[in-house]
């Protein structure tokens, strides 16, 4: 890991649609190259997603040894792995073009980021 160095947020703080990288750069010469680079799923995760999924894989998949190593329960397992899967496995399908999924919705209703009104359109045109 590059020191001082930040993780890419997983959507835009504006609009909460999907960022991309302009320029990447080789931490050891110096050299950079410029574009715009697509990210994998792991920059669609949260930072906590991230760890869960590291804690998960390094656990060999077993869920008992999950909840032994971040001191969850056995739903609270399930229930942040089916937060992974749904963000990894088909994020075009768990989000609607308008604003987002049903729970990026109601949470930025509840920040007050949305007035009623605009939850209910958005959430009209939400995959379950």
């Amino acid at each position: 890991m590059i020191e001082n160095a930040h993780l890419i947020p997983p959507q835009c703080p504006v609009c909460s649609r999907e960022l991309y990288v302009e320029k990447v750069r080789c931490g050891t010469c110096g050299t950079a190259v410029e574009g715009r680079f697509g990210l994998d799923w792991p920059a669609r995760l949260s930072r906590e997603q991230l760890n869960f999924v590291r804690v998960f894989v390094t656990c060999g998949g077993k869920i008992k040894d999950v909840e032994q190593a971040l001191g969850i329960s056995y739903p609270t397992v399930v229930s942040r792995l089916d937060e992974v899967i749904a963000k990894v496995a088909a994020p075009e399908l768990t989000a609607s073009p308008q604003g987002g999924t049903r729970r990026e919705v109601l949470e930025r209703l509840a920040r007050g980021e949305l007035d009623a009104k605009e939850a209910e359109r958005l959430l009209k045109g939400a995959v379950r």
